[in-house]
């Protein structure tokens, strides 16, 4: 019978052990008081009611058995954090329009359902991309230019989106949002040969320290979400670039599975432990 523990860490069947660094999150918990191990979402052996929390964290094969995945958040119950409705939300992005709606800054973004509606946001955007609207780890994106044949787009529908030149240079910065209290950030730049700043498209990611400005939007994104979605989110990331005006804006919220980048900021197992271990006692 597998061990009963007051924290179970979602991953996915491709990464048992959880997110690099993964460890540190198990060793926070557990100097806290709390016992905790990775299980994987779709292991048919697993207990979930058996514990306290569940936290998704590296559940990044969500994308391709999405129906799936939302059933098993569901079936989880309250145990979850964040929720499966905020999960349901979060997972298609085109949660982007309600925050864009709710007065935030947020890059622009037009939903298309067909190539001709494609193409159309390719026209009046210029340079731009085009992802999935379910998606990770920038998978399925492609840039495209007016006048040029689309490519095979994959499966829609899509989210169009105006380049943000800024990622090559200023970059994406990733700020963790834990507990409500913004607490570490990352600095992500693209590549010479890809607009992802993922690091298997040639992008590199750097600590550095908590910026004002950063910390700000990412805090106002997650309230907003929270009172969009009247729930709490116990941890969040938000994306942020800057926009060719100058304005820094949300290129995206994480709030179902956000990588916490426990190798450069390790001090994030720390913060993660500490929203956890706050619901447990709440």
């Amino acid at each position: 019978m597998p061990p009963v523990s007051d924290v179970l860490l979602v991953t996915c069947a491709a990464l048992p052990d959880g997110e690099t660094g993964g460890g540190l999150l198990v060793d926070a918990l557990t100097a806290r008081g709390a016992t905790a191990r990775w299980a994987v979402w779709d292991d048919p052996a697993v207990d979930w009611s058996s514990a306290r929390i569940v936290a998704v964290r590296s559940a990044w094969d969500y994308e391709e058995r999405l129906p799936e995945f939302l059933a098993w958040a569901r079936a989880v119950g309250p145990a979850l954090l964040n929720g499966a409705e905020v999960i349901a939300w979060n997972t298609d992005k085109r949660y982007l329009l309600d925050l864009a709606d709710a007065g935030l800054p947020v890059v622009p973004s037009t939903p298309a359902s067909t190539p001709d509606a494609v193409r159309a946001a390719v026209a009046s955007y210029g340079v731009c991309v085009c992802k999935p609207t379910v998606g990770a780890s920038g998978r399925g994106l492609v840039e495209l230019r007016p006048g040029d044949a689309l490519p095979d787009l994959g499966r829609g529908p899509w989210l169009v989106q105006p380049l943000v030149e800024s990622v090559r240079t200023e970059g994406e910065v990733s700020v963790f949002v834990l507990g409500g209290r913004p607490v570490a950030q990352v600095r992500k730049r693209a590549g010479a040969d890809d607009v992802r700043v993922h690091e298997e498209y040639g992008g590199r990611s750097d600590a550095e320290p908590l910026g004002h400005e950063h910390a700000a939007l990412a805090l106002a994104t997650v309230r907003t979400a929270e009172r969009l979605l009247r729930a709490r989110l116990d941890y969040a990331r938000a994306d942020l670039v800057r926009l060719r005006d100058g304005t820094l804006a949300v290129g995206e919220l994480e709030v179902t599975e956000p990588g916490l980048y426990l190798d450069l900021v390790p001090e994030v197992a720390e913060s993660f432990a500490d929203a956890v271990v706050a619901v447990l006692v709440r």
